[in-house]
């Protein structure tokens, strides 16, 4: 009980930190495994963050067969290694496929239910909490910093999703009209999300939303749905910004007025093939890597850095101030 107290104080110590600075900052990454070494965390806690957002496959329990006797221990062995100082952040998650079950797993996953409900224990969701009580981990958050109302949404692109169709990491269009990555409910909820008062707009997928020219898992595998994203969006096009992990290189795309960060992974290298897309700016990078999100009073930055603190590549977006 005292621990647990004093972890909340130095949470509520930590989180009132940008009150008296210039700015909050917020770290995200995903491709975590557990049985790999995590030498990344030393140079993310060096940049004293905020928060920390975990994109997906936060473990990697996932086993061929879909068998959960891995994700546990996985867990396990995930929550000792994990540093201290992310008791003093804010933490947000999503999950893909490697903390789902089942490797490019979606709605047909057998074993899902079960799945969720060691999500849940492992990152301590409140029984209070809608993930709790609700098929799927999908969620949301409001934040206000510098008197700005920022909305944080955190999809879940796992529970609900169709089939792929294409062979495995040659994937193609499924066009079928019931075809869906959200599924009915989870589109209710996230056009409900939308109706509310904000100023900047966030939004967390574990798999690319814009990026088209790969063949391996996206939003554009399913146009019917993406393009049902990006209308529903259309009027916050100009305060949105969009986050993803799953790739394990990271990269910066632009579509319109809206710019997605891809942050993967930070113990998992990818493959050193190059890869372009016609929304990318810049290159991709398949070195550990994590982002930092730093939001001041008139702008936003971006960095995406390597496992040694260097930049790699970076945006910014300024803002009108009230």
């Amino acid at each position: 009980m005292i621990k647990k107290f004093i972890t909340y104080c130095l949470f509520f110590i930590s989180s009132c930190n940008y009150l008296y600075s210039d700015s909050v900052k917020i770290g995200l990454g995903s491709c975590l495994d557990q049985d790999y070494p995590q030498p990344i965390w030393e140079t993310i806690e060096a940049e004293k963050l905020n928060y920390f957002i975990f994109l997906g496959d936060n473990v990697y329990g996932d086993t061929p067969s879909g068998s959960l006797r891995k994700m546990k221990s996985a867990y396990d062995k995930q929550k000792k290694i994990l540093p201290n100082f992310l008791n003093e952040v804010q933490i947000y998650s999503i999950w893909d496929d490697h903390d789902y079950g089942l490797n490019d797993g979606g709605s047909d996953y057998k074993y899902k239910k079960k799945a969720q409900q060691l999500y849940l224990n492992f990152w301590e969701v409140p029984t209070s909490d809608d993930r709790s009580n609700r098929d799927g981990v999908y969620f949301s958050t409001n934040e206000v910093f510098f008197e700005k109302k920022f909305k944080f949404i955190f999809l879940d692109t796992r529970f609900f999703r169709s089939k792929l169709k294409g062979k495995k990491s040659n994937y193609v269009e499924n066009t079928d009209l019931d075809a869906t990555i959200l599924g009915e409910e989870q589109w209710d909820w996230f056009e409900d999300e939308l109706k509310s008062d904000f100023d900047f707009l966030f939004i967390f997928s574990s798999i690319q939303i814009i990026a088209e020219n790969h063949r391996f898992e996206k939003w554009s595998n399913f146009p019917n749905e993406k393009s049902k994203f990006f209308t529903l969006i259309e009027e916050f096009k100009d305060k949105t910004l969009l986050f993803s992990g799953d790739r394990h290189r990271a990269g910066i795309y632009k579509k319109d007025e809206i710019i997605e960060i891809t942050s993967s992974s930070m113990n998992k290298p990818g493959s050193s093939f190059d890869e372009t897309d016609d929304y990318l700016i810049g290159n991709t990078y398949p070195q550990e890597n994590f982002t930092v999100l730093e939001i001041f009073e008139d702008s936003i930055e971006i960095k995406i850095k390597d496992i040694k603190g260097n930049i790699l590549n970076s945006i910014k977006r300024k803002h009108h101030k009230n």
